[in-house]
């Protein structure tokens, strides 16, 4: 799957690849030409051959670094491009989700996805170009050069690199399960994070402020425990490919003594050894180092794949919306469960165009799932919908979403102008049509605002009360004027005076709507109610109606209304 989101940059992922081997080419001959100057120009006492491989050497040095500039340039490109492209899918794939896998992965530990673990594949990228493409030309360019000096002082870099892999091998296999527990652990501090920014008023409320930082620190600390745990065992690395490596060095010089005594090696030679002796650390501790990153990105790249990988159960279909005397909505013999535990059970009802249908019933009866299956947000578990005698798993997305008009229990606004929120309704909204959706929405405190419609809202409308944003969304539920109204208990912070005149206007609408409350007062002169307990319908018919054959409706009822009242 990576392939895809290198393939764009690939020209450029060669470029810097390329780059990067002659610099380590370059990097090669610099201990040949000091070996050299210690043999032709020192030993002879050659000045002017010093100072010409001395320049030699220095220009060397820098193409070489010319070389790592252009290779870096590369590789940043390249890793940034990458993970741009990754979150772009990564982003379209969430928004395509159903809320099921929302609510299964969870919001927290897809942010964390989307933003660190994105981070840590983009430094795999270029640590790949930069790195490991230098790294292993280094280390056999240092074995064959090592042989082309000396056969039998090479078999000690044979002895010495087979080792130092081994380690790497080790630390490798012990740090890939440690680093996927990190990633998860950190899906649980941002979790938390989140929470306690949310809930940041009814903390402090409740004054849990020491409750709150008590149960971050517990959660920081266990991540850092894993961290330190990670990081022993990664740290053990370097110390052990530094003594394998200097133990090489000093087989060196001992054996290379010998030899320059007999005058089977010069010290030259011994030089350029122990350089390439050092180059082979240096490359494997840089090596090794990158390969700790990849392990690290890969962890983190199965729980982006984990994203990627997800398809929607809610599959787009092709019809679109058309005109038809047809019943709007019929749910027949519906059930629908969250993960086992069921929340509506073989509902059936009709709903009519142009009807105003009230829904209602206790805490958990399913109210909202009811609402959230006509929007086709949930799929059903049994059962059909029919939207206009079609079903509705034949409607394209878009289209049966574009003839709703939903606003829901919880009140978003995002931030910008109230005219930029009003217009998700709608895009092209005229100011008639925007001020036309406020006043029906009983939203006319816009109009005494000193900006009106665009006025700013911060994040969350925090400059609003919870009645201003719930009509706020009304209105951007309205402007788009929708066939179909549903309001899920979207009024319950409006004060009675306000709910009776929203009502009022709404009725004067031609458009079906929903309303789900908790008043009675706010449905009971719907054309239908439709009574919920525990996921069942247990009464459908008007107010008069339920009132003489539902004893659950009449509980309600008498529980917030007086008798003469009702």
């Amino acid at each position: 799957m990576w392939k895809k989101y290198i393939k764009p940059y690939r020209k450029e992922a060669i470029t810097g690849f390329i780059f990067k081997l002659i610099e380590a080419f370059f990097e090669l001959m610099v201990p040949l030409i000091v070996a050299d100057i210690i043999d032709n120009g020192i030993g002879k006492n050659d000045t002017d051959y010093i100072i010409k491989m001395g320049a030699l050497m220095f220009l060397l040095t820098f193409i070489g670094y010319g070389c790592a500039l252009v290779c870096q340039y590369f590789a940043s490109k390249t890793s940034q491009g990458f993970g741009t492209y990754l979150r772009n899918d990564m982003y379209r794939a969430i928004n395509a989700y159903d809320y099921d896998d929302i609510d299964r992965i969870g919001t927290p530990s897809l942010i964390t996805r989307m933003s660190n673990d994105v981070v840590q594949i983009q430094l795999a990228v270029a640590m790949i170009i930069r790195l490991c493409s230098r790294g292993p030309f280094l280390i056999i360019g240092s074995l064959i050069m090592a042989f082309r000096i000396n056969f039998q002082m090479a078999l000690i870099f044979l002895v010495c690199a087979p080792l130092i892999a081994l380690t790497i091998y080790l630390v490798m296999f012990k740090t890939f399960p440690l680093y996927t527990n990190i990633q998860k652990q950190l899906d649980h501090v941002s979790l938390i994070c989140r929470e306690n920014l949310s809930g940041i008023r009814v903390i402090r409320a409740f004054s849990k402020q020491h409750y709150e930082r008590k149960r971050f620190h517990e959660a920081t600390s266990k991540q850092k425990d894993e961290q330190i745990k990670v990081g022993k065992i990664a740290a053990l690395l370097n110390p052990c490919t530094n003594v394998i490596v200097n133990c090489g060095i000093m087989l060196v010089l001992y054996v290379g003594a010998i030899k320059v005594n007999v005058g089977t090696l010069t010290q030259g030679e011994i030089v350029a050894l122990i350089n390439y002796m050092n180059a082979i650390l240096l490359a494997m501790i840089a090596f090794a180092n990158t390969i700790l990153i990849l392990i690290k990105a890969s962890a983190c790249y199965k729980r982006v794949e984990a994203i990627l990988d997800i398809q929607p159960s809610i599959v787009s279909g092709n019809a679109k919306n058309e005109d038809s005397d047809a019943p709007l909505v019929t749910f027949d013999h519906v059930s629908f469960s969250y993960h086992s535990a069921r929340a509506i059970e073989d509902v059936s009802f009709q709903i009519n165009q142009g009807e105003t249908i009230g829904i209602i019933g206790g805490t958990g009866s399913g109210k909202t799932t009811l609402v959230n299956l006509i929007g086709r947000f949930y799929e059903a578990s049994s059962g059909q919908i029919y939207i206009k005698d079609k079903p509705i798993q034949d409607y394209d997305l878009s289209q049966l979403r574009q003839m709703m008009g939903f606003v829901p229990q919880q009140a978003v606004l995002f931030s910008g102008t109230i005219r930029k929120n009003i217009c998700w309704g709608k895009l092209d909204a005229s100011d008639e049509e925007i001020n036309d959706a406020l006043t029906l929405s009983q939203s006319s405190f816009v109009f005494d605002m000193e900006k009106g419609i665009d006025t700013y809202i911060n994040q969350d409308g925090h400059n609003l009360s919870g009645g201003q944003k719930q009509r706020l969304t009304i209105a951007r539920a309205l402007v788009k004027k929708p066939e179909l109204l549903i309001l899920d208990d979207s009024a319950s912070a409006l004060d009675f005076a306000t709910d009776a005149a929203l009502r009022k206007a709404i009725a004067s609408l031609p458009q079906t709507t929903i309303i789900v409350s908790q008043r009675v007062s706010s449905l009971m002169h719907a054309d239908k109610i439709l009574v919920l307990s525990h996921g069942q319908l247990v009464g459908v018919g008007n107010h008069h109606e339920l009132m003489q054959e539902c004893q659950i409706y009449q509980e309600i009822v008498h529980s917030q209304l007086s008798k003469e009242a009702a």
